[in-house]
C-alpha cells in the first residue's frame, strides 16, 4: 500500500507522512494552508488592510441646472437630478473626512457608507472649490479610524502605489500601479486647473474621486482626483502635503468666520505649534501667550502641526474657553483662551484694513506652498499672501485680481506675511490712496499692474 497506510512508529515517521499526504490530514492541512496564506500576504495586502477602515464612500443626489436657451431657444433654466458618488478619507477620530469638492458640491444630503457596511450621513464643514477639496463631518459617535499619513515631498517615479475608492459604485475597490510622473499641471477650464499633481498608473474610475492614493506602507500620499478620458493607466492625485495645507487653511477660514482667538503659528521640527504672531488685545494675548511659545495641547488634543491646532478648535463654540498647554523655554504652562465671537468686532485689524483699502481677504502662503511655487517657477520668493476673497467694486476687483492669486508685493515692498502687509498699508506713501504698483503670481506667471487704493480713515491701527 502507499505511504499513507504505513505504520507510524516515531515522530520522524509522522513528519514524513505529513509532508507527502497532507490532504488526508485535516490538522496538517490547516497548518500548511495558514503557512501558504502568510506567503500571499504581500506588502500590498498589508497596506490595503491598514488603510481601508478609514476610507468611506459618499453618495447623494445633486441638482444640475442647464440653460434651456442653448437647447430650445427658451430663457428658463432646466433642473435635473443626478446621482453623485465619490470617496473620502477620515483624518480625525471625531469623524472629519477629506474629499473632493466636486463630490459634495450641491448635494442636499451626503450619505456615507463606512468600511464595516454601516451607514450614516455627513455635514459639509468647509470647502475650497479652486483646489477641489472639501471637509465633511460624519454624524454619529466616534472615534472613527483615521488614515495613516505619509508625505508626498519624497515620492519616487516608479514606486508602487495603491488607490482605494467607490469605483462605479463598487465600494472599496482597490487598484495598484506605480508613480508614473510628478509635478503634472492639468487644466480644467479657463478659470481652474490642478497644479503639481501626481500621475499614476493605478486604475481610477468615476467614484474614486476623493479617495486615497497610498504608498506601499499603507500611508496616504495623495487624494485621487482625475482620470484622463479615453486614456489607459493615466490617473492623477493631489499630493497629500498640498491637501493638508489646503485643508488647514479651509478650517482656519471657517474658524475665523465664527470666532477670533488672535494668533498665528507654524509647526516646528521638535514638535508643537509655535506662536509666531498675536493680535494686540486678542484673547490669546490676554491669556498670556507670547510669540515663540509652543502650544502642545488644546483641551485633550495633542498638537504638533497647524492642522491639528485648527482641528482642535473646530468643535469649539463662540464664547467658549479653551484650555491651552504650552511650553516657554524649558517650562510648561497652562492657560485659558476665549473664542471671542467675530460679531463683537474683535477681528484682525490688518484683515479689515486689507478688505477696506485693497478689497481682498488674504492668508499667508505657508512654507510648503512657497517651496512648491519657487520650484515650479525657478524663483526665490520669500513668500506671499494667497487671495481668498475679492470685494466687488474694489481696487482689486477693478484690476481683475482673482481668488487663488498670490500677492507678492505692493509698491516697492514685499508682502510675504500679514505683518508686511500691515506695515505697507500704514506707510505714509500708501495711506493717501496712491496709484500703487502690485505684483502677483497666477498659474506660474508673475504679473504686475497698478491700482488706485481706497483712502484710509484718519484713525487706523498703529
Amino acid at each position: 500500500m502507499g505511504v499513507a497506510n504505513a505504520p507510524l512508529s516515531s515522530a520522524e515517521d509522522l513528519q514524513s507522512v505529513a509532508a507527502t499526504s497532507y490532504r488526508n490530514a485535516a490538522t496538517d492541512h490547516g497548518s500548511l494552508s495558514g503557512s501558504r496564506r502568510s506567503l500571499r500576504e504581500t506588502p500590498t495586502v498589508t497596506a490595503i488592510r491598514r488603510a481601508a477602515p478609514s476610507v468611506v464612500n459618499l453618495h447623494g443626489q445633486k441638482t444640475i441646472r442647464q440653460t434651456a436657451a442653448s437647447m430650445a431657444g427658451a430663457s428658463n433654466d432646466v433642473a435635473r437630478q443626478v446621482n453623485g458618488m465619490g470617496t473620502g478619507v477620515v483624518i480625525d477620530p471625531r469623524g472629519y473626512v477629506v474629499t473632493n469638492y466636486h463630490v459634495v458640491e450641491d448635494v442636499y444630503e451626503i450619505n456615507v457608507t463606512l468600511h464595516d457596511g454601516s451607514t450614516t450621513t455627513a455635514d459639509l464643514i468647509a470647502s475650497d472649490p479652486s483646489n477641489d477639496l472639501a471637509l465633511v463631518k460624519l454624524r454619529g459617535a466616534g472615534p472613527f479610524q483615521t488614515i495613516p499619513r505619509g508625505h508626498s515631498n519624497d515620492l519616487m517615479v516608479g514606486e508602487p502605489v495603491i488607490a482605494i475608492g467607490n469605483a462605479f459604485g463598487y465600494v472599496h475597490t482597490s487598484t495598484v500601479g506605480i508613480v508614473s510622473a510628478l509635478h503634472r499641471d492639468i487644466p480644467v477650464n479657463e478659470t481652474q486647473s490642478y497644479r503639481d499633481l501626481i500621475q499614476t498608473s493605478a486604475g481610477i474610475n468615476p467614484g474614486n474621486s476623493g479617495g486615497p492614493l497610498l504608498n506601499i506602507d499603507g500611508e496616504i500620499i495623495g487624494v485621487n482626483v482625475a482620470v484622463r478620458v479615453g486614456a489607459q493607466q493615466i490617473a492623477f492625485a493631489i499630493p497629500i502635503d498640498q491637501v493638508l495645507d489646503t485643508v488647514t487653511e479651509m478650517i482656519v477660514r471657517h474658524n475665523d468666520r465664527r470666532f477670533v482667538i488672535g494668533l498665528q503659528g507654524k509647526s516646528v521640527q521638535d514638535g508643537g505649534f509655535q506662536v509666531v504672531d498675536l493680535i494686540d488685545g486678542g484673547s490669546a494675548q490676554r491669556g498670556g501667550l507670547k510669540a515663540g511659545d509652543r502650544i502642545i495641547k488644546v483641551d485633550n488634543d495633542n498638537i504638533n502641526t497647524p492642522l491639528q491646532y485648527a482641528l482642535s478648535v473646530l468643535d469649539a463654540s463662540p464664547g467658549e474657553n479653551l484650555r491651552v498647554e504650552f511650553q516657554r523655554g524649558n517650562e510648561t504652562y497652562e492657560t485659558f483662551v476665549a473664542t471671542v465671537p467675530s460679531s463683537t468686532g474683535s477681528a484682525d485689524p490688518v484683515a479689515s484694513l486689507a478688505w477696506q483699502v485693497i478689497g481682498v481677504a488674504v492668508r499667508p502662503a505657508g512654507d510648503s506652498f512657497t517651496r512648491r511655487m519657487n520650484s515650479q517657477m525657478q524663483t526665490n520668493y520669500r513668500g506671499g499672501l494667497v487671495i481668498t476673497d475679492v470685494r466687488p467694486g474694489s481696487a482689486a476687483d477693478e484690476q481683475s485680481i482673482r481668488v487663488g492669486d498670490v500677492l507678492l508685493g505692493i509698491h516697492s515692498w514685499q508682502t510675504s506675511s500679514l505683518a508686511d502687509l500691515a506695515e505697507i498699508l500704514q506707510h505714509p506713501e500708501i495711506r493717501q490712496g496712491p496709484n500703487a504698483k502690485f505684483y502677483i503670481v497666477r498659474r506660474d506667471q508673475t504679473l504686475y499692474g497698478h491700482m488706485k487704493l481706497a483712502v484710509q480713515p484718519s484713525t487706523t491701527r498703529r
